[in-house]
């Protein structure tokens, strides 16, 4: 028990002193690299945040601070120059995951705020049970239509949670819903066709929009970029991604990284109406649809 008391104070008073060290030896070399680590810190942390990576972020943190736990405790084991990689090399493998929205993110770092929000709420304006239902038509009848011409289409299902640099990659639309549209939109060679369209309510709010791909590789070889991309949005952010394959016309939808193939007519309905069932059970409560 004494020895350990005494290795402890030991332990104690070595941290005191590298502690007093570092205040007294202090320079503006370590005000710049503190400045350095705490710029790629943030910046990482706030590229997880935004794009609702939440318990990424704490496994981040986690590992800073373990890491700067043993330099502190034990500066042989992980001295400041290795504990200087560790952290350099951590937040780039964050910006390595999200690189897509990292590259975004600093291109339009110039750019309002205001300019990259979802302006788009469905509590903004008064839809019936009637619209609701259009939408869920129009959608699956176009999905339908593409699928039987082997024609490639994204279609993301936005709750407003998407990170404002998905919506800003593409074209403001805000057009009603239609198949002519959505159609029009994924035509081949269209200038839009290879992007997302987003779909935020009883809108099409963009389309030609970019999104992260997913770093899984245990998906089937066959997946493209179509399908990575629709993939890897639903697991940064409570949205449902609907795929059409260019190659082969079949749906898929998918839910949290969940890929679901093979969608009929029944599954697409049923999708879209959990989608919009807020709309739904609020006229069915209500007693009908509005006039």
């Amino acid at each position: 028990m004494l020895t350990t008391l005494l290795a402890n104070s030991v332990d104690f008073a070595k941290l005191m002193e590298n502690v007093t060290a570092f205040f007294v030896n202090f320079s503006v070399l370590h005000a710049i690299e503190i400045l350095f680590f705490f710029g790629i810190i943030f910046f990482a942390s706030k590229v997880l945040r935004d794009n609702g990576a939440t318990k990424l972020m704490i496994v981040y943190w986690i590992m800073l601070l373990a890491g700067g736990a043993m330099h502190v405790f034990d500066g042989e084991v992980m001295d400041k120059q290795f504990f200087m990689f560790y952290v350099v090399i951590l937040s780039s493998v964050m910006f390595i995951l999200f690189n897509v929205e990292a590259k975004k993110y600093f291109w339009d770092v110039h750019k309002s705020k205001s300019s990259g929000t979802e302006v788009f709420s469905r509590h903004t304006e008064t839809y019936t049970q009637a619209d609701s239902e259009r939408c869920i038509t129009n959608i699956v009848k176009a999905l339908q239509n593409m699928s039987k011409n082997n024609i490639g289409a994204l279609i993301v299902l936005s709750r407003g949670s998407l990170p404002k640099q998905v919506v800003q990659s593409g074209v403001a639309i805000d057009a009603e819903i239609s198949t002519q549209m959505i159609e029009g939109v994924f035509f081949p060679k269209a200038p839009l066709h290879d992007g997302a369209m987003i779909i935020h309510g009883h809108k099409i709010q963009a389309a030609g929009c970019f999104l992260p791909l997913t770093q899984k590789t245990s998906y089937p070889k066959e997946y493209g970029t179509r399908h990575r991309a629709g993939i890897g949005i639903t697991e940064v952010a409570n949205v449902i991604s609907l795929i059409v394959s260019e190659e082969t016309g079949i749906i898929s939808v998918v839910k949290q990284g969940n890929v679901t193939r093979y969608a009929d007519y029944d599954m697409l309905v049923e999708t879209l109406k959990d989608y919009y069932w807020q709309d739904i059970a609020l006229m069915k409560k209500s007693g009908g649809n509005k006039s």
